[in-house]
């Protein structure tokens, strides 16, 4: 079916281990919590779901090791139909891991142990770029010299970086900005990690606002800032010189904010895919990752058009 979106997710596997906790630890402390859920995660294999489920023909290129976990994300994977030719399986190294700890008010702690997703290379960059798509969705949870590469290589028609984590490097603490000096067409962050790359701290819609112009003043042709519950903000916007363009959240009860952002970015691919003028596409999007955070689980909760029209009013534009 050539008339649906194709997206590709250059990114990572996890394995989640989620624990429902009455609240987050502080440092030094111990929190019991429920029993511990085993489901497949990670920002990229998130993205391809969330893209797939609302419309999109997605490949998926990353890593996982030889275990029983990486069998898991992979059937996980084919199960939604997407295409995992492009996932190495390596040998002698474990699959990825998250732990994920969520409160009653669904936030979330998460640390992340990358495992086989430190060894996406050359020949993941290669595969994700070298097949026709219409967009390639790139997740920072591999290394660093692979986003560049692809940046470099890509020849889709557009190309979406979750800057999610932001790299930190003692001997290249600038890192972050020099990615996006290169020249990204589509950058997507929080509040916290837009803070990082432009070394000030962003709270709140208006300072999204700001922060996605600074972005777009750093070398991103389009930026865009999530606020949470605050709303979304876009750069450049459709007003007068392009002033940023602030979307207001959608009114809904979230339950777990776990894969909500990867669902933004996932859905994102998918209109920008299809044609979506770029602030309907954002607001499509807040609107999908807002549908997400009313459900449990980050793949288990991503949805599907009607799931969106539901809980948020918006009809899904992607056809």
């Amino acid at each position: 079916m050539r008339n649906r979106p194709r997206v590709t997710v250059l990114g990572s596997l996890n394995m989640d281990i989620s624990v429902t906790v009455p609240r987050l630890p502080e440092p030094g402390a111990t929190v019991l919590g429920s029993a511990a859920r085993f489901t497949p995660g990670g920002k990229g294999a998130n993205q391809a779901v969330a893209a797939a489920r609302l419309g999109a023909t997605v490949r998926m290129a990353g890593c996982v090791g030889d275990d029983d976990f990486g069998r898991q994300l992979l059937a996980a994977l084919r199960e939604e139909k997407i295409d995992a030719e492009d996932v190495r399986t390596v040998n002698g190294v474990p699959t990825g891991l998250a732990m994920i700890s969520v409160d009653p008010a669904g936030e979330n702690l998460i640390t992340v142990a990358p495992g086989a997703n430190h060894e996406v290379g050359a020949g993941e960059v290669a595969a994700a770029v070298g097949r026709p798509g219409d967009v390639l969705v790139i997740c920072a949870e591999i290394p660093v010299p692979a986003i560049r590469s692809a940046l470099a290589r890509t020849r889709v028609a557009r190309c979406v970086l979750n800057l999610a984590p932001v790299p930190e490097s003692q001997e290249t603490p600038s890192e972050a900005a020099a990615i996006v000096a290169d020249g990204v067409d589509w950058l997507v962050v929080n509040e916290t990690e837009a803070g990082a790359v432009l070394g000030r701290k962003v709270e709140g819609l208006k300072d999204a606002a700001e922060a996605a112009a600074g972005l777009v003043a750093m070398g991103a042709r389009h930026a865009v800032v999530t606020a949470g519950a605050h709303g979304a903000a876009l750069a450049p916007g459709t007003g007068p010189a392009g002033a940023p363009l602030t979307i207001e959240a959608f009114g809904v009860e979230a339950v777990d904010t776990v894969g909500a952002g990867d669902t933004f970015v996932g859905a994102l691919a998918v209109a920008l895919a299809a044609g979506v003028p770029a602030a309907d596409a954002v607001r499509a999007a807040a609107a999908a990752g807002a549908t997400a955070a009313t459900r449990h689980g980050a793949q288990a909760g991503m949805p599907h058009p009607a799931d969106v029209r539901a809980a948020t009013g918006l009809p899904w534009p992607v056809h």
